[in-house]
């Protein structure tokens, strides 16, 4: 039988491969393998899988077989360039019969000796997943039976490599978040805490943070941060906003100062970015707490035996979206012996059902001075109950100790 009569026996070899997953292997061992059988069964001397890389608008090599180099040396397509690129900006098969410098951008794939190659993309919904390629020695006339198989095959394999990179996404956010947050409040004499952070049943993790540090002068750095947009993208550039907001601190006396400085760093370095922060400093008495607002929501506060309310604090631009360098404000705010204040971000307040500010009245309402942990599990309770939350969730409950009198 010719290579184009058998497509059929072909479908169902290709359906076994596909099959028999080998779940001690990672994902690229399991693409390797699969790419070996499918040398086999169409005949070919290369198969290749590149991942679409959305961040460089490029293709990476990921899995080979017969052309190995490729993984191992790290080969880049940009989107557009070459066959591969150009497979992944049209998503359309595309067949060569000649390779040499003018229709491939990867010198391998001539130095390889290859005459022919077939390429079609990987494609799970609507989101493109990469492009798989096979490529033979010989000169060869690729049939619409061998696009066809080798098409049914990409979309299979860019089914389990979406769904494979989700999970990967999901781990590495999640490990990075439990590096990032505190893993345990410090002990600072004179002030208790609690915290929270939950994601979003919708969106995932994301870029929600908290922050507590000692600074120079006994004083303490308290942040509440939420970097728009989810997944590994919004916490990397979480971490680097953090790091950044730190260094600041050490150098800045002034909360405004630091925001004004944190704003510059993402203008400058992580374009497109946009997030939400308050940044405060306790003073060494544990009086006051000086507040800048670069767009975050402002925090709740509440006295012994009364009632949770919005502290007035004016929101200034937030960080990324700014043109210039726009003036930020501080305000300070009394603590209360006795007294709680509770920072979050907008996931805590903000439902489908529940417009933000109708949340934030709610949220005032159910504040109430207590120990922070206790606090965290009421606010927690009212504001979440037993519906998951929509958006990440992180909140931060300070409370300023009673000092015994002659203390």
């Amino acid at each position: 039988m010719s290579r184009s009569l058998d497509a059929q026996d072909r479908l169902q070899q290709l359906e076994t491969i596909i099959g028999r997953p080998a779940g001690h292997l990672g994902l690229a061992e399991q693409l390797t393998e699969t790419l070996r059988r499918l040398r086999e069964a169409m005949g070919v001397d290369t198969a290749t899988v590149l991942r679409y890389q959305a961040s460089g608008h490029q293709l990476v090599a990921f899995a080979a077989a017969g052309i190995e180099e490729e993984v191992h040396q790290g080969v880049r397509v940009p989107v557009g360039s070459g066959f591969a690129g150009r497979v992944a900006l049209e998503q359309q098969p595309v067949v060569l019969d000649h390779v040499d410098e003018t229709t491939v951008v990867n010198a391998l794939l001539w130095e390889r000796g290859l005459h022919s190659m077939l390429g079609v993309p990987m494609v799970a919904g609507t989101e493109l997943v990469g492009v798989l390629h096979i490529g033979s020695v010989a000169p060869r006339r690729f049939t619409e039976a061998d696009v066809a198989t080798l098409q049914l095959l990409a979309d299979r394999l860019a089914t389990v490599t979406l769904a494979e990179a989700l999970e990967e996404n999901r781990t590495a956010t999640m490990a990075l978040q439990r590096s990032l947050l505190p893993s345990r409040l410090p002990a600072v004499p004179g002030l208790t805490f609690g915290a929270r952070y939950v994601p979003g049943a919708e969106t995932g993790l994301g870029g929600d943070w908290y922050d507590l540090f000692l600074l120079p002068g006994e004083r303490l750095g308290v942040v509440m941060g939420d970097v728009s947009g989810h997944g590994l993208d919004a916490a990397v550039i979480m971490g680097r906003l953090r790091s950044a907001l730190r260094a600041y601190a050490l150098d800045c006396e002034s909360p405004a100062e630091v925001l004004a400085k944190l704003d510059r760093k993402a203008n400058h370095f992580e374009h497109g970015a946009m997030a939400t922060v308050a940044y405060g400093i306790i003073d060494a008495g544990r009086e006051t707490l000086t507040l800048s607002l670069a767009g975050h929501l402002p925090p709740v506060l509440v006295e012994p035996g009364g009632s949770g309310r919005l502290v007035d604090v004016p929101p200034d631009p937030p960080i990324g979206l700014t043109i210039g360098q726009p003036e930020r404000r501080t305000t300070v705010l009394a603590l209360p012996p006795g007294g709680v204040l509770a920072l979050y971000t907008d996931g805590l307040v903000e439902r489908r059902d529940r417009p933000v500010d109708t949340g934030m009245r709610q949220l005032a309402d159910a504040l109430r001075a207590g120990e922070p942990e206790r606090v965290c599990a009421q606010l927690m309770a009212a504001m979440i109950g037993n519906q998951p939350a929509q958006d990440d969730v992180a909140l931060l409950a300070i409370r300023r100790e009673v000092v015994p009198a002659g203390g």
